[in-house]
């Protein structure tokens, strides 16, 4: 006997959280249950707004209709959805044991608030490793602060994120702010320039890495080793099914490709579910879990030593079930 409950949140965020130039005040999403033969399995189905394209009355949509099938019995080809090709597959590994039952929890650190407490947490870590958002301010402040935080840390290495902000001019001012003898501490920057070429021409000029994001879900794209590219960060949220996300995986793994999990701004069940894939799936990189601290709540599960007031399923919202 197999029974599905579909459960709907809503996740206060801290003031002056971001997403692709707007700001936004909560994380909404889904949870989807499934149980059979007295074991349970959940996942998460939260598209992200202005990175996926499908809409959450869209993915809720398309999952009633694939639990519906499932506890029938039915085998279904995966959503074309990728967040709900994600959370479907999430729950069923569950459900089959399939996943490890610990994660990585030690993610690299986001750079935000208090700058004095961010280095003197990083200082504490025998290989600090934390990540950088750049783009959101003009190019010589961000350069600045590249500057600034490696200088301070000895022993830091930087990822760096500019979600395609800039042009190629304002990459390469941002560059030139940078200290030469700094640069290789900078593990990569994510899509500096707003199309792939102009990023690959920003590498060949400052000699930084790269790493694909946006690029890699993209229709015509396909992963090769090209000069300069170091890594891919894959967000399984919006990239397909469990099944999916691990051929990507070894694709960039058999080219020489670093493989960064990311988050998708999950509820700290689905940061857990990924801490526990990057242990499986990337053991000697660090993911980028590091989202939580813009939460005002954790859902269901907690994330280790993390002090939020914590939502239970029975004060969901359960919008169906069977």
């Amino acid at each position: 006997m197999r029974d599905a409950t579909l459960f709907h949140y809503e996740i206060p965020l801290e003031a002056g959280t971001v997403l692709r130039d707007r700001r936004i005040k909560s994380r909404c999403g889904l949870l989807v249950r499934l149980r059979e033969a007295g074991r349970e399995g959940w996942g998460e189905i939260a598209p992200l707004p202005g990175f996926s394209a499908e809409s959450l009355p869209e993915a809720q949509a398309e999952a009633i209709r694939l639990s519906d099938a499932w506890c029938e019995g039915e085998m279904r080809a995966e959503s074309s959805l990728p967040s709900v090709a994600f959370g479907l597959s999430l729950a069923q590994a569950e459900l089959a044991a399939e996943l490890p039952a610990a994660g990585d929890v030690v993610s690299a650190r986001l750079c935000t608030g208090d700058p004095d407490a961010l280095v003197a947490e990083l200082h504490l870590q025998q290989t600090p490793v934390a990540k950088m958002k750049v783009g959101l301010y003009e190019p010589v402040r961000d350069g600045m602060m590249v500057n600034l935080l490696l200088e301070a840390l000895p022993h830091l290495t930087l990822r760096l994120d500019a979600n395609r902000c800039w042009s190629l001019e304002k990459a390469s001012r941002f560059a030139r702010f940078i200290t030469p003898a700094l640069h290789g501490r900078i593990a990569f920057i994510e899509e500096p320039c707003r199309t792939p070429d102009e990023s690959r021409c920003f590498a060949q000029e400052t000699g930084m890495a790269l790493a694909w994001d946006e690029h890699l879900r993209e229709p015509d794209f396909t992963l090769r080793a090209e000069p300069h590219l170091r890594a891919v960060v894959i967000k399984p949220m919006l990239t397909g099914s469990l099944r999916q996300v691990r051929q990507l995986i070894e694709n960039a793994q058999q080219k020489g490709l670093t493989v960064v999990i990311g988050s998708s701004l999950e509820s700290s069940l689905g940061l857990t579910q990924l801490a526990r894939i990057a242990r499986w799936l990337t053991p000697e990189t660090p993911p980028g879990l590091d989202t939580l601290d813009l939460m005002q709540q954790q859902l269901v599960r907690r994330w280790p030593g993390c002090t939020l007031p914590r939502v239970t399923a029975d004060a969901l919202e359960s919008v169906w079930q069977r």
